[in-house]
């Protein structure tokens, strides 16, 4: 215990990496989950929002790879045997699957931004507002309707891009799973060579990863092009926050892809195959795991620190919203009247960007 304690496990500069890695990515992992309870209690109401799922995956990915750095360090210190093998790759897999998984999701809403139609987004509001209507006529059931609602996948509209994220992560799944029964038969008297599967996965979900950050760049750049024809105080703001996550995605995904296909830094768990020490592999493990993860987590987290406004019910409040409009101003400046019906459907459409329905 002293010696994991004095890290003579590892060497210090290693080992101070590491428990700094664990506070910042614990760190994130409680903003996260505390921001997530504070978004549930505001409006208890809605189910799963996009808001909610980034936090949920933002804060669970961050807590895997806290747990894999304080394994690393008790195994080193323990002599595991199993976690050289196959243990420390899963944990090592599991939280870097579900970060991708979050800017994955990221990718596909900003993918529909950019080619969403105003009728679709018509539809949605539609289906808003008729699923309030049947809030509101079903008082007596109220306490029924919001347990399932908190509690039930209903309420989480899955639209087609997000189908293919998710069937993007079942692959990846697939693969790393593959990859771990491979390594497993590899540690008996076959010709599989473990380390080289680890070396192959890792390979393989470096160029994914740096995948996404190009697309990222691209349909930020898209999005943030589309935005900039819209004057719109809000619609500047979201302009910013675009702009700045691609920035961040592009430059940290090249950044882990690169330290992950010319080093060995992701496998580090396998420790007895592995030269440990020295400035420069403390240089590598920043540039992977703080650069590569933690500040992009952290950036999303930032864009999406607002809260969501309360759910009015109020019915007076809404009887506010009905307008009349007269016949003979509509038919006198009919393009006036569409183009500025056009124009807040462009803003209404561009500041859902970071907004909290799903």
């Amino acid at each position: 215990m002293f010696q994991f304690l004095l890290g003579s496990c590892y060497p210090r500069a290693l080992f101070g990496v590491y428990v700094g890695l664990v506070c910042v990515d614990g760190f994130l992992a409680v903003i996260s989950f505390l921001q997530l309870l504070r978004i549930h209690s505001r409006n208890l109401q809605i189910g799963w929002t996009r808001q909610k799922v980034f936090h949920l995956m933002i804060g669970s990915s961050n807590l895997g790879f806290v747990l894999y750095f304080i394994l690393s360090l008790v195994a080193a210190c323990k002599d595991w045997a199993s976690w050289s093998h196959i243990c420390g790759f899963i944990i090592m897999a599991f939280p870097q699957i579900i970060f991708f998984a979050a800017f994955l999701l990221l990718l596909s809403f900003w993918v529909d931004l950019c080619h969403q139609t105003n009728d679709d987004e018509d539809d949605d509001d539609g289906y808003y507002s008729r699923e309030a209507l049947l809030e509101k006529t079903n008082k007596e059931n109220a306490v029924v309707h919001h347990s399932r609602k908190c509690c039930s996948l209903r309420a989480l509209q899955v639209g087609s891009r997000q189908k293919i994220v998710i069937l993007v992560i079942l692959l990846i799944l697939v693969l790393m799973v593959t990859s771990s029964m491979l390594m497993w038969i590899g540690k008996g008297d076959n010709p599989i060579d473990s380390s080289l599967v680890a070396r192959v996965y890792v390979d393989l979900f470096s160029a994914i990863v740096l995948s996404l950050g190009g697309a990222l760049a691209g349909y930020g750049l898209v999005l943030y092009l589309k935005m900039s024809k819209v004057r719109s105080d809000r619609v500047s703001s979201e302009k910013k926050k675009v702009a700045g996550l691609a920035i961040v995605s592009v430059l940290c995904f090249s950044s882990n892809a690169v330290v992950a296909v010319f080093t060995n830094i992701p496998l580090l768990y396998d420790w007895n195959q592995q030269t440990l020490g020295g400035v420069y592999t403390s240089l590598l493990l920043l540039l992977y795991y703080f650069l590569g993860t933690s500040v992009p987590a952290a950036s999303l987290l930032w864009v999406m620190r607002e809260l969501p406004p309360p759910l009015v019910t109020n019915r007076d409040e809404e009887s506010r919203m009905i307008a009349f409009i007269n016949d003979g101003s509509v038919t006198a400046h009919p393009q006036r009247w569409a183009a500025a019906a056009c124009l807040q459907n462009q803003v209404n459409l561009l500041t859902s960007v970071f907004c909290y329905r799903l």
